[in-house]
């Protein structure tokens, strides 16, 4: 049988070259737009928490990013919290508030469809978390097509 005879990592230790960066760091031009969709239930996967990171990011290279919450995206921006609101419940219980807090407080705009805030998941609008800008269902899309023709960046974000 072999022996494994490397020792064991310890803290510290680097598993990966983290440095190497392979492309070009990519800033927007001026005016350059950005828009990222969520369609994915908060809490069901890793994708909703990442692209949250992503338009993050996306902000902070300069282009005029958007967040649009429609269908189960909407869970993302309710107010959370146990055993009342803002209370975190176990760590990383309040990521989605969090980070859509920072977004916004960085510049981000936030968009929630009504329709799906109300007659999907019960919500009304004092539920949203401060800051996000409840919209008509006719106007998801055209949210869309507005980025569109203005040539943005869109990350759509699709679970379910």
């Amino acid at each position: 049988m072999p022996k494994v005879t490397r020792p064991a990592n310890q803290k510290g230790d680097f598993l990966v070259d983290y440095e190497e960066k392979v492309f070009e760091d990519v800033k927007a031009e001026p005016g350059e737009k950005a828009l990222v969709t969520f369609h994915t239930v908060a809490f069901e996967g890793s994708i909703g928490f990442v692209n949250l990171l992503q338009a993050t990011r996306l902000q902070r290279k300069g282009f005029e990013t958007s967040i649009l919450l429609y269908g189960p995206g909407v869970t993302l921006g309710v107010q959370r919290g146990f055993p009342t609101l803002g209370d975190e419940a176990f760590p990383g219980h309040l990521n989605f508030n969090n980070q859509l807090k920072k977004f916004m407080a960085e510049g981000g705009k936030v968009y929630a469809c009504r329709f799906a805030l109300q007659a999907l998941y019960g919500h009304g609008e004092p539920s949203l978390i401060e800051g996000i800008r409840p919209i008509s269902p006719l106007d998801v899309l055209d949210c869309v097509l507005t980025h569109r023709k203005a040539g943005a960046f869109i990350l759509d974000t699709w679970t379910l």
